[in-house]
């Protein structure tokens, strides 16, 4: 294998600004206990699911409102010093961290419902909030929240990511399903974008620039979410395959024939071993696919006879029903912690964890190429994907201690997404940029874009202390 032109991204960079004594004690006597210089607390906030291990920052402000944002931030900016917004820490490309120094604002307290209108489909929350949170809330409504990425992330992190999950195929990520949004700017003023209104032709969309902007243009502080009806009926099922091929080719043709599904899994039979011994399930160990099917009776048998039959054109196996919700929720909570089944299964281990996204059609190149290299390394990996809609993950297994692993894993990542590229598709379909993927984004987006983006950046951000050395340098 070829080894990447470019490691720089195996040790970020660091440009440590100092933060002045003045403005701690600042930030102390407008936030009294809600403001922590504790290394414990720092350390908390100084680190996400990345491999990266870098300074924490040197003090965290704990805000309870929009007030308490735009205060910090206010603060921050007299003294020209980095702000990096907090949800519960579960990114996985480094968003978190204080590689310029600064203040982190934690913003898990900003977790209330504001409104539910439910005959609009619409529902306005704070940052902070738990997607599992907002579907609690809602479901007595009997609406629920669709996107899912797995972790139970808050709301402000997911809008930042552009985040997206298991339900994409079927009802899109979140730049499809935020409505609006309230932000914290670079000077500590709080602006409003867009409205409950399911279209508008008013203006620039600054929603969609918020969106997916990784804390780098703003602090969101509410977000206006676009809610859906609970389908009548629900049923589950898993496919199992005897190649990976197989199992790809029956969800290319599943999508290509319009079968309006709403999740479709993928999880190869090393990360199906994996989960078993994590979760205590009996799954047949073997390469499958975990599917969903929602909307009336009569459309969900419709939906699951199609996809039994293509499956069967491709060798698999009849499927496994899971029709309670409680026999649903154990086996998506197992796909859910599958990352963790896998770090468990190398005590000791760090997982480098990526994402690419293809266009459907390029989805068997792409994947099986990668599983072959994969393979072939020696290192321990697990796979899982999304791939009703091209997007898919590869978690490799490294000590943490050893540089060698860390740099073959690095090199697999790197011919992962360079393959993904090559096919039209993105370095990253729902992980986010953050510092892993910097030099990725130049070379999917080119010189021409990355221009631009650094022009918007430098507008609202002048003294770059948003979030920044995260995205695109400056």
């Amino acid at each position: 294998m070829n080894a990447p032109a470019d490691h720089a991204h195996l040790a970020p960079e660091l440009h440590l600004r100092e933060v002045p004594v003045a403005l701690v004690e600042a930030l102390q006597q407008r936030f009294g206990a809600q403001c922590s210089t504790a290394l414990a607390v720092r350390e908390q906030h100084g680190r996400d699911e990345s491999i990266f291990d870098v300074p924490p920052p040197s003090a965290v402000v704990f805000a309870e409102s929009t007030r308490d944002v735009a205060d910090a931030v206010k603060l921050a900016a007299q003294h020209k010093v980095p702000v990096i917004p907090f949800g519960v820490g579960s990114s996985l490309e480094g968003h978190l961290l204080a590689i310029q120094g600064g203040i982190s604002i934690d913003v898990s307290r900003m977790d209330k419902v504001l409104a539910i209108h439910a005959e609009d489909l619409t529902v306005t929350v704070q940052p902070g909030i738990t997607r599992k949170a907002v579907n609690e809330a809602v479901r007595h409504e009997g609406l629920f929240f669709p996107i899912d990425p797995g972790a139970d992330a808050s709301i402000g992190g997911m809008t930042a990511t552009r985040a997206s999950g298991t339900n994409a195929v079927r009802y899109g990520t979140m730049r499809e399903n935020v409505l609006a949004l309230e932000v914290v700017t670079a000077r500590g003023d709080v602006i409003r974008t867009g409205t409950r209104a399911k279209k508008s032709s008013a203006g620039y969309d600054l929603t969609r620039l918020m969106v997916g902007s990784e804390g780098t243009l703003g602090i969101v502080t509410e977000v206006t979410l676009r809610l859906y009806p609970l389908p009548e009926a629900i049923s589950a099922a898993i496919c199992s395959f005897p190649t990976i091929e197989a199992a790809v080719r029956t969800v290319i043709q599943v999508i290509q024939m319009g079968v309006p599904i709403a999740r479709c899994e993928l999880i190869d039979a090393n990360t199906v071993r994996m989960v078993n011994a994590h979760s205590k399930l009996g799954l047949r160990e073997e390469h499958m696919l975990l599917m969903e099917f929602h909307g009336s009776p009569a459309s969900v048998q419709e939906q699951a006879e199609t996809v039994q039959d293509i499956a069967r054109e491709f060798g698999g196996n009849d499927f496994e029903w899971a029709t309670t919700p409680e026999e649903r929720t154990r086996l998506w909570t197992a796909r859910h912690n599958a990352y963790f089944a896998a770090i468990q299964s190398k005590p000791g281990c760090r997982a480098i964890s990526t994402d690419t996204c293809v266009p459907i059609s390029r989805l068997a190149d792409c994947l099986l190429d990668s599983v072959a290299e994969a393979d072939a390394s020696g290192i321990p990996y697990f796979l899982v994907g999304h791939v009703g809609d091209g997007n898919f993950h590869f978690g490799y297994l490294i000590d943490p201690a050893n540089p060698q692993e860390h740099r073959l894993a690095e090199q697999l990542n790197h011919q992962l997404v360079s393959r993904a590229l090559s096919l039209e598709g993105t370095c990253t379909g729902e992980h986010g940029v953050g510092l892993h993927k910097m030099d990725f984004l130049r070379r999917e987006a080119g010189d021409g874009a990355i221009g631009m983006m650094r022009t918007i950046k430098q507008a609202l951000d002048p003294d770059n202390i948003l979030n920044p050395g995260k995205i695109f340098s400056l």
